[in-house]
């Protein structure tokens, strides 16, 4: 067992968590440039936290503008051993209507001009995300949906597209043959790098609208997405209180052996890595580097 720091990740609405005890911000130098806005840390329930504004508070930061790589090396370098994500995203099913939480298991990946990798030339490494979703973090935020009558599903496959404007309608009828349930624009290439790091990640997507699938009413607009939110925020906070205290202060390795994953996924022989990119990856990839 070894001391749990939860990094929560916080999207559309989810700007700060008031109820951490003891907050201070931090701000953090990566590599890869400034992550979206400084990590704010402090406890819940006796549950150290590191919380970030995805797209900084304010909303200063388009999905697309995000620095994906610089969030998850902050929270890395800050000491984080799990991820979770918090994000407003539009439904694709008919079941999953307004309100309504989903734990996602799946990603499709839609977007096109985001680095999606901490791995290139110099240094490659390649990891698995047929599972990109920590189990054991899904059904500890299931637990809690459950715990507080949230709304929810248990699992859900997530698109992510580019942004930031929304989808036509042909894209959303696409989509949804698919087979995707939610749509949103930021948990790619989020999960991917949070993988890449050795970070168990899971994902809670809010649904705030149906997209724009439904023939018989209005397309989805900002304002209709914005009085939605504001109730979702206010249960996502409820839910990582609650999931911090049933998570707990201390920790087991995730099932699906994510902690050590670089030790299957890089090819580059050591006398081959580029010295500049082996610098850079000292937080990501530090601990396959030490040996």
């Amino acid at each position: 067992m070894e001391k749990r720091v939860i990094g929560v990740i916080g999207g559309s609405g989810l700007y700060e968590i008031e109820a951490l005890e003891g907050a201070k911000r931090l701000e953090i130098e990566t590599p890869w440039g400034p992550p979206s806005d400084a990590l704010v840390s402090g406890k819940l329930a006796g549950v150290d936290i590191l919380f970030l504004a995805r797209h900084g508070k304010g909303h200063r930061l388009p999905p697309g503008a995000i620095n994906y790589r610089a969030n998850i090396d902050a929270l890395k370098r800050a000491g984080a051993t799990d991820l979770i994500s918090v994000s407003s995203c539009g439904s694709l099913r008919e079941a999953l209507a307004p309100g309504r939480f989903v734990i996602v298991d799946q990603f499709i990946d839609r977007t096109t001009r985001r680095e999606s990798s901490f791995f290139g030339e110099g240094f490659v490494a390649h990891v698995s995300m047929a599972r990109p979703v920590c189990p054991a973090l899904a059904e500890a935020l299931a637990a809690s949906c459950g715990a507080l009558k949230i709304p929810f599903a248990a699992e859900g496959a997530y698109l992510c597209m580019e942004g930031p404007q929304f989808s036509s309608r042909a894209e959303s009828s696409l989509y949804r043959a698919f087979g995707a349930d939610v749509i949103g624009m930021t948990n790619m290439p989020e999960a991917k790098l949070a993988r890449e790091a050795e970070l168990p990640y899971a994902s809670v997507a809010m649904v705030t609208d149906y997209d724009c699938w439904r023939t018989d009413e209005k397309p989805v607009e900002v304002a209709d997405v914005l009085s939605v939110m504001r109730a979702n925020t206010a249960a996502a906070r409820r839910l990582i209180a609650d999931v911090a205290k049933r998570l707990g202060p201390t920790r087991a390795p995730s099932p699906l052996g994510i902690e050590t994953v670089l030790d299957h996924a890089v090819i580059t022989a050591p006398d081959a890595r580029d010295p500049a990119m082996v610098r850079k990856l000292d937080a990501v990839a530090g601990r396959i580097l030490k040996k």
